[in-house]
């Protein structure tokens, strides 16, 4: 019987392993054995982070079969850098949810704060748009990016951010050359691990290589994003 295939979670910047515990728990009775990893966003730079998390993935590799990874925000960052650095033998698929890959204009904003500097350390110079140097190119896996379009924080969403946002993050900065589908949900940057709809699409996405549209309420846009909300057969993934 071969390994069940395997999921790398990443949270994002000054995130927590526990903001992933819903995904976490419907990704395992999909059938996908999972490794949760917290690790210190706030202290250490991308590089450093990635080989801080290493001799997990590592060990975690060796015991599943494909491995995929799930990440949030930043998280899509270091697994970005990671695959640099540390490419899995049997690397697969790469699902990020709300990750600034060309950056955040809030960061570049307040990147120059002393509380932003003492509080988000190294990795928080790291997540504005001037981070591109930093970052390989496409990781040469299936990526699907999941944005969001609404917001709970009005004055970063309305005065800071290109529109359609997240709060956090624009739509237009999910996105990655090479990624092989892109999506647009109806949630913000925070509350996007604890939709339904995101939970399902992205098990879809590992395994199938594409988010599952829904016919009635899908919208083709000219920018090459998909834009829909749940419908019963995304329901079907997750059970309450």
């Amino acid at each position: 019987m071969s390994p069940s295939p395997g999921v790398v979670l990443l949270h994002g910047l000054a995130g927590t392993p526990l903001q992933f515990r819903k995904m976490d728990r419907a990704l395992q009775r999909a059938g996908f054995a999972t490794l949760n990893l917290g690790y210190a966003s706030r202290k250490r730079s991308l590089e450093a982070l990635a080989d801080d998390i290493h001799p997990a993935v590592a060990g975690f590799a060796d015991s599943v079969g494909n491995i995929h990874f799930v990440t949030h925000s930043m998280g899509g960052l270091l697994a970005r850098v990671y695959v640099a650095q540390y490419r899995p033998p049997r690397l697969a698929r790469i699902v990020m949810l709300g990750p600034p890959n060309s950056g955040s204009e809030v960061a570049d904003l307040v990147k120059g704060l002393a509380p932003y500097r003492a509080f988000f350390g190294p990795a928080g110079q790291q997540v504005g748009t001037g981070q591109r140097e930093l970052l390989a190119g496409p990781p040469g896996c299936a990526v699907g990016i999941i944005a969001g379009n609404r917001t709970i924080s009005p004055i970063s969403s309305y005065f800071i951010l290109p529109r359609p946002n997240d709060g956090k993050v624009s739509v237009a900065s999910t996105k990655l050359d090479g990624m092989t589908d892109h999506i647009v949900l109806n949630t913000s940057h925070t509350l996007m691990l604890l939709r339904r709809d995101a939970i399902a699409q992205t098990i879809a996405f590992l395994r199938q290589d594409r988010f599952e549209p829904s016919p009635s309420l899908l919208s083709l846009r000219a920018n090459g994003s998909r834009e829909c909300a749940p419908d019963d057969k995304l329901r079907e993934a997750i059970q309450p």
